[in-house]
């Protein structure tokens, strides 16, 4: 009788311990978006893309405008160097054109990256702090989970919302 009192000591206990665990979940996405530093940088990434589409196009058109008068000069008029030369010209631009759009593409995600992180840095450090401050054992990712039981786990969103300024 006391070896199975035992036993049953042994497979409850840690249940019992397991059940003071505290379980929070937050949408970390939702309250990311809402971020109100976001809006700053999403318009400086507007302004960094449009200024990248600009460029672009000015190469564009200045590649159309050399195979235009390439097409419209008479051939019969130039000489095999200078058709040589021309078409040299148009695969320049050709290549400066994609060294362009793939040196602007790295530049954008660079920053794209420098302005992001540090939002995600806070985000992080609110969790963080919230699950500190109320003694969470895990604050779990709502975008995640596919089942929350509501009397198990406590939602931590308004909280960490809270704690980053977000009224909404």
């Amino acid at each position: 009788m006391l070896k199975k009192l035992f036993l049953l000591l042994l497979v409850v206990a840690p249940l019992a311990m397991f059940a003071q665990d505290k379980f929070a979940y937050v949408n970390a996405e939702e309250v990311f978006s809402k971020m109100p530093e976001l809006k700053d940088v999403e318009s400086k990434l507007a302004t960094k893309s449009e200024s990248i589409r600009k460029n672009a196009a000015a190469i564009e058109e200045e590649y159309n405008n050399k195979v235009k008068a390439f097409q419209n000069t008479p051939t019969d008029s130039l000489t095999e160097a200078i058709v040589v030369d021309r078409q040299k010209q148009l695969e320049d631009l050709q290549t400066r054109y994609q060294t362009f759009l793939q040196t602007s593409q790295q530049e954008y995600e660079k920053e794209q990256q420098t302005l992001i992180t540090p939002l995600q840095e806070k985000l992080r450090k609110a969790i963080n702090d919230v699950g500190s401050e109320n003694s969470y054992t895990y604050i779990l990712n709502a975008g995640a989970l596919l089942y929350v039981n509501p009397s198990s786990a406590v939602d931590a969103g308004p909280k960490v919302k809270a704690k980053l300024g977000i009224t909404n």
